[in-house]
Parts: C-alpha cells; structure tokens; sequence
C-alpha cells in the first residue's frame, strides 16, 4: 500500500491510500479519483514530504480518533449516512434510478456506482452526489 497527498484543480487537498504506484497511475488515468473534499475529477499528487520518526509513540493514538476537525466531519456524515440509509452496494445505479421512477419505494440510498453510471444518472435527472469515503458494509 502505498498513500499520496492528492489536490484537485480547485486546490483542496487530501490523502489517498493505493495499491501501489501503478494502481494510481491507472485509476488517474481513467478519471476515477475524485476530490474528497469536491468531488472533482481533476486530481494530481501534490508535493509529499518524506516521513520521519519524531520519537513520539504514534500507536498511543486510538486509531478511531480523528486527527484533526476534517476527518472528525467526515467520520460525522459518515456516521449520518450509515445510519439513515440503505446500502445497496454495487446496485446504486440501478436502485437510484428505480426510487426517480417510482418503481422502489422512496428512501435514502448510497452504494457504489461507476463513474458512467452516475453521469448518466444525472443527466437523467437523477439527484447523486460523491460521498466522501467507502462504505464500512458489504451486500450480502
């Protein structure tokens, strides 16, 4: 695994967690990394410094503690979002545009959805937005 510091063209920044070098220059040039903070597909590596050991013991930290008051929001709406919807896994696409058809009874979803899919989505009119992490739930 390896991570990168990453900002999009709107110059937020962020960090991602990779596979290795190669799945980034893959997923980078098939447009599938998107802000975290945006949604936007315009992303790139921004300048990373060398880790370093400072001597403190990193592991006092619980790893369920937020490093700071972004991820601290992210893991609230994370918490909103898995507790008020439906997780419908791969089959978002499909289920979102049921419940705009009226076909599924209406409710909250997220899931997992190609970039594809969710474009045509919303030029289908079809109200879908990126959210900000990967769901903690597998499809049974």
């Amino acid at each position: 695994m390896i991570r990168y510091a990453l900002k999009c063209s709107e110059g937020h920044a962020f960090d991602s967690w990779f596979q290795s070098a190669d799945a980034y220059e893959k997923l980078a040039a098939s447009g599938m990394i998107a802000c975290a903070v945006c949604g936007s597909d315009q992303v790139s590596k921004a300048v990373m410094a060398p880790r370093v050991s400072t001597g403190v013991d990193e592991a006092a930290r619980p790893l369920s503690q937020p490093a700071s008051k972004a991820e601290a929001a992210l893991a609230e709406i994370r918490r909103k979002v898995e507790e008020n919807a439906d997780y419908v896994g791969l089959s978002f696409a499909a289920e979102a545009r049921a419940i705009h058809d009226g076909t599924a009874p209406e409710r909250a979803i997220y899931g997992e959805a190609r970039l594809d899919e969710a474009r045509k989505l919303i030029e289908d009119g079809v109200q879908v937005a990126p959210l900000p992490f990967r769901s903690s739930r597998k499809m049974n």
